[in-house]
């Protein structure tokens, strides 16, 4: 309701002692608090307004007021149209009810037109996104519907409010994150130096600023990645999704140990796994080697590795005997050295989509429990000598007999696993079972 339109209200024809009357009863309060509420919301002054368990006394004004005894009952309903019609025709108040409310306890804040305001606020706070957005669909741009509805998720969860409740702020904020969206994927650039030059400055995008806690869900959502469960290392995910849209954050210290992995000469890091396999040598390859330099393989559209089983062990003492025992006969084998690093689940995920079948064997402790519950929820994985019937034979087998400690995990690939882990109460390292996995990787 507006300045002007108040003011007509507030100088309307009320007779005040007839509006008194009949609405001044102090038993009609509740209705004029009905009422007033309706006209702060904007909503129409119609239907019933229902007074529960009302008064013998509430019950009178009411009839005073309409010329009718109420329902019998102990609820209390009165006609706001009938009021209106009553203050219309008894000459109390010619402009009705919304103004004769108004007469008798002041101006109303307008309360529907605020919030009618604050969305549209809202609106174009959003609105450098929403272009952004409608754009990438309309021209069907790689990972556009995935924006569109990761924009969908972020409009209902009220995270941008929270972050910044201020709408103009956080447009402010929107429009940098519209910025850093536009300009991926980028090609290997390290993440200060890009938040520098589209973020508004070179600390933007680091982690705990409101800018990058959006940013990396929506590059989560064009990677198609899932945010972190519980046993991953949140750093390494962090810097695995960056590297998924081509941004480097910690790129050297990030890496991954393999062995026998198909090399190329077209790239530098295809040249380096190709002699690496000739020489049956184990070799580290980094995040940003990874990022900056992926094998051809890992580019092509064709599944060039369609009949390749790559092994995934957690140890590198597993790769070390196998490059002694094996060396250039190895079949490939990349090993996680504990929690997947970024780089591994980068090379991972390279392997998968060349075609690459990925296999997995781990310590038979709750810790390697966790590790192949994060490889399993994150791809397409297969035991490898790691179910219950496996732990069972090694169990048979190897010896020294080491306790099994702590909280009891369990498998996401072998429902029974677990439990008889947790039943025989012992643990088996990978380094106990070691001439079987190096038969499977003479194949």
């Amino acid at each position: 309701m507006g300045d002007a339109e108040l003011e007509h209200l507030n100088g309307s024809s009320a007779n005040d002692e007839r509006l008194g009357r009949l609405l001044g009863d102090p038993a009609l309060e509740w209705l004029l608090a009905r009422v007033r509420r309706r006209i702060e919301l904007g909503q129409p002054l119609q239907g019933v307004v229902t007074l529960a368990d009302a008064s013998t006394a509430q019950r009178r004004a009411a009839q005073r007021l309409l010329g009718r005894p109420p329902r019998a009952g102990r609820a209390l309903n009165v006609s706001l149209q009938a009021v209106d019609e009553v203050l219309r025709s008894s000459g109390a108040c010619a402009d009705g009810l919304e103004a004769a409310v108004v007469a008798l306890t002041g101006s109303v804040y307008a309360r529907g037109e605020a919030l009618a305001a604050e969305r549209l606020a809202w609106e174009q706070a959003f609105a450098p996104l929403t272009d952004l957005v409608g754009r990438l669909v309309q021209a069907g741009a790689p990972g556009g519907e995935e924006l569109a509805t990761w924009l969908e998720r972020l409009r209902g969860s009220g995270a941008v409010k929270r972050t910044e409740p201020n709408p103009q702020a956080a447009r402010a904020l929107l429009e940098h994150l519209a910025a850093v969206l536009e300009a991926l994927p980028a090609d290997g650039q390290p993440l200060a130096g890009f938040a520098a030059r589209v973020a508004g400055g070179a600390h933007a995008l680091d982690e705990g600023r409101p800018l990058a806690a959006l940013a990396l869900g929506a590059v989560r959502a064009l990677a198609k990645l899932t945010s972190p469960g519980p046993d991953e290392s949140q750093t390494e995910a962090r810097r695995e999704a960056w590297a998924s849209v081509g941004l480097l954050c910690d790129e050297l210290s990030s890496i991954v140990l393999a062995l026998g992995l198909p090399g190329e000469r077209q790239t530098a890091s295809g040249r380096i796994l190709m002699v690496a396999r000739e020489s049956g040598q184990p070799v580290w390859l980094t995040l940003r080697q990874l990022v900056r330099d992926m094998p051809s393989w890992a580019s092509t559209s064709r599944e060039v590795l369609s009949r390749q089983t790559v092994y995934i062990c957690e140890n590198p003492v597993v790769v070390a005997h196998a490059a002694d025992r094996l060396g250039a006969e190895c079949a490939p084998l990349v090993c996680t050295s504990g929690q997947p690093s970024a780089a591994t689940m980068l090379l991972l995920h390279a392997l998968r989509a060349s075609g690459a079948r990925l296999v997995h064997h781990g310590d038979f402790d709750w810790g390697g429990i966790r590790i192949g519950n994060v490889l399993h929820r994150r791809l397409p994985v297969k035991p490898w000598q790691f179910d219950t019937e496996a732990y069972i034979r090694a169990a048979d087998a190897v010896a020294p007999r080491q306790p099994l400690v702590g909280a009891a995990v369990h498998a996401s690939w072998d429902p029974r696993l677990g439990e008889t882990m947790r039943h025989a109460g012992r643990r088996i390292e990978e380094e106990l079972v070691l001439d079987g996995l190096l038969a499977d990787l003479t194949a």
